[in-house]
């Protein structure tokens, strides 16, 4: 398994308790407004787009400024940040990949920059980030650190993922990238050339440091005693004096070296922090680590005294990734979970969120009761929103609940309205959520609250196979589990009183058609967890979704459930919503939402970001919401598309269009145009997105798993479909 440090970080945080069809027209002739859409995004507000936090809510784990006033940041699903005003406000800039972002650098100016990510992704720009150009390093190297020492044309990226090594090495601004070779393929996660192209750092897994002093073409090892996983690296004004940070160590989770790395002292910073990035900005005296830690929100820690004692300083944040102080070691930056941006201006003494945001943690269910304008939303800790402009503000709504609010339903109008939350109660409001009573029912976890017709008759259910129901309006719950034998997450009854369905762990469905009193297990065909379940018209044709991607179809009342293509992808999905038919619907997970127009039979992906837990439509399959964690609220308003709605384009077989042919199709690796290797070519998603610009030999060949469209670079011809399988 792979041991790059923000996988690690998540994976600690989780075992500590903190984490929780649109295309083309025919023949692709884009009109202007879509031109317009391409070069400025952020200008119209198409597709999904962020109304919390602002200005968006992907984690951030590299920030990079010139000097005081600009500034970039990159991070989760293809997020890069720009700021000219000292993070006063920042601006989403567009780039041909969803990929995950890891470092960024400008090395000279604030013009030519470059950022790295997975899936060998290496992106340069030479006009402040206005475009962004894709570069290929002939590797298939998940990237995390990049280094530009003296200029825009001599740097080194590292990573992790490939067996022929995991360092490149450039010397013509990125056009050709060489594979060097520093004596091992372990993981490496930082690079750092302290005073020009020749002595460099490299660190990674295992405590490994190699090093080198002629420009790559050969590396020492260096004997650090550390053991695990080394996840950054830094030699402030000189190639002697250097630091080091790895995770947890409770003999001391810093390193320092003052002879150029032939021998490491381990610093103890006193804290149970889990770091993963150092700086120091001007001296070997005064610097900067962050991390992650599970016992505070203390995630910077500060020396002035080239390390000797270290002292922790307040962010507010579960995990702060990297931070820079690029003039001095007063006025710096840091970014980290969830999107959050913090500056000080005092050496850290005080820490500024520059990102605008919600009064909440998380956030779990969404509900718009009889339009697109007034809606509430559940999270915690005990947290409901409200808003009545669609979404362009939200107010929070006291409800004296410390715990996470699950789900949320306002049966009839805006004014009556049920939640509830993992402590095993039922909230109540009937003043539009101003303020709400609680009645609990239990100790265990509720998932999901829902009321068929009326404010009458509810049902809520949850951890332990608990079933309650109310038949007048709250005022008491009675259970009606019927010994289901695991626990419930999500329930739905379409069209009455009698008729519903339960889905839970481990595949688990039940269905009643007698207001609850009896219930009757159905086959699921699977093991996976479901999440979700809706039925949009009727009791006979309905979804349920769940873990690893599932989506389960049912036209018979769910006396059987075949298995929906997910678009091949594997992600854990926790809500599915068909606005008005049983046609068009939408389901929900990490970091994207999926989207059918033919009942299931295909799902395209819509890259939204985000850690989604639910999803819904108030009115129709136009304008919608999504919530999840880290306060994340995403709007469309066209359905999620980008362009215009999907109409189907050239042969059945998806291989050919006019002249341009593509095989193989589907591909596994990578597909090519015959004759035309050596032309270039531009991609786009199913969702319209442009998502890279290929030669014709290797078509494809970084992309993920799922449906795309290939048109040859400058001409407007009709594309071609092809589908990529893994």
């Amino acid at each position: 398994m792979r041991n790059n440090p923000w996988s690690v970080v998540s994976r600690w945080l989780l075992d500590k308790g903190i984490k929780g069809k649109i295309t083309f027209l025919k023949h692709l002739a884009i009109p202007s407004f879509v031109l317009l859409f391409l070069i400025r995004p952020s200008t119209i507000q198409a597709g999904w787009f962020w109304q919390n936090p602002k200005p968006q809510g992907n984690t951030l784990y590299s920030v990079c400024f010139m000097d005081n006033n600009t500034g970039y940041a990159v991070g989760d699903h293809g997020t890069v940040l720009k700021t000219t005003n000292g993070g006063g406000d920042w601006r989403i800039q567009q780039i041909d990949t969803a990929v995950d972002l890891r470092s960024i650098h400008f090395p000279a100016d604030a013009n030519t920059g470059y950022a790295v990510g997975y899936r060998s992704v290496i992106l340069k720009t030479t006009n402040g980030g206005t475009t962004w150009s894709r570069l290929y390093s002939g590797t298939a190297i998940y990237f995390e650190s990049v280094n530009f020492p003296i200029d825009d044309q001599i740097g080194y990226a590292v990573g992790w993922g490939e067996t022929l090594g995991n360092v490149v090495k450039t010397t013509n601004g990125g056009t050709t990238w060489i594979r060097l070779n520093p004596g091992t393929k372990d993981v490496f996660n930082a690079v750092k050339f302290p005073m020009g192209a020749d002595t460099g750092y490299i660190a990674g897994s295992g405590g490994k440091i190699v090093k080198t002093t002629d420009g790559g073409a050969t590396w020492t090892r260096l004997i650090t005693g550390a053991g695990t996983d080394l996840f950054d690296v830094d030699f402030p004004g000189n190639a002697q004096t250097g630091y080091a940070v790895k995770g947890t160590d409770t003999q001391g989770n810093i390193l320092k070296t003052t002879n150029g790395g032939e021998s490491w002292v381990r610093q103890n910073a006193g804290t149970r922090t889990y770091l993963v990035s150092i700086h120091f900005p001007r001296d070997t005296q005064t610097g900067y680590a962050t991390g992650a830690g599970e016992d505070s929100l203390n995630h910077i820690l500060k020396t002035t005294n080239g390390g000797e004692t270290w002292v922790e300083q307040a962010t507010g944040l579960d995990i702060v990734y990297c931070a820079d102080f690029p003039m001095d070691d007063q006025t710096g930056f840091a970014v980290g979970s969830w999107g959050n941006i913090l500056k000080t201006t005092d050496g850290g003494g005080s820490w500024k969120n520059q990102t605008s945001t919600v009064n909440a943690l998380h956030l779990s269910a969404v509900h718009f009761p009889r339009g697109n304008n007034t809606g509430f939303i559940a999270g915690c800790p005990g947290v409901i929103l409200k808003t009545t402009n669609g979404g362009d503000s939200w107010s929070t709504k006291a409800t004296g609940m410390g715990a996470h609010l699950s789900s949320i339903h306002f049966p009839v109008d805006e004014t009556t309205g049920y939640a509830v939350e993992y402590g095993g109660t039922i909230l109540k409001t009937s003043d539009g959520g101003e303020s709400w009573v609680g009645q609990t029912v239990g100790t265990l976890r509720l998932y999901s609250v829902y009321f068929p017709v009326d404010a009458v008759t509810g049902y809520t259910c949850g951890e332990g196979s608990m079933i309650f129901k109310t038949t007048n309006s709250g005022e008491s719950w009675v259970r009606k589990d019927d010994y289901i034998a695991y626990s419930l997450y999500g329930l739905h009854f379409p069209t009455d009183a009698l008729t519903g369905y339960v889905v839970g762990s481990s595949g688990g469905i039940a269905k009643t058609t007698d207001g609850g009193e009896n219930w009757a297990i159905q086959r699921s065909g699977t093991n996976n967890n479901l999440y979700g379940v809706h039925f949009p018209l009727d009791a006979q044709t309905g979804y349920t979704v769940g873990d690893n991607g599932t989506i389960l179809k049912t036209t018979d009342g769910g006396l059987t459930w075949l298995s929906q293509p997910s678009g091949g992808y594997p992600i854990q999905m926790w809500s599915v919503h068909f606005p008005t038919d049983s046609w068009t619907g939408y389901a929900a997970g990490i970091g994207e939402v999926v989207k059918t127009t033919d009942g299931g039979a295909n799902w395209t992906r819509q890259t939204t970001g985000g850690w989604l837990r639910c999803v819904y439509f108030p009115v129709d399959a136009r304008i919608g919401y999504a919530v999840g964690w880290g306060q994340n609220i995403l709007k469309t308003t066209d359905g999620g598309a980008s362009f215009v709605e999907q109409e189907a384009v050239g042969r059945s077989d998806g291989q050919t269009v006019g002249r341009l042919k593509a095989i193989p199709n589907p591909f596994l690796t990578f597909a090519k145009v015959p004759g035309q290797e050596g032309e270039r070519f531009e991609m786009y998603d199913i969702t319209g997105r442009k998502v890279g610009t290929y030669p014709g030999a290797r078509i494809g060949w970084d992309l993920g798993p799922g449906v795309y469209f290939v048109r040859q670079k400058g001409e407007r011809g009709a594309p071609v479909r092809i589908v990529k399988l893994r």
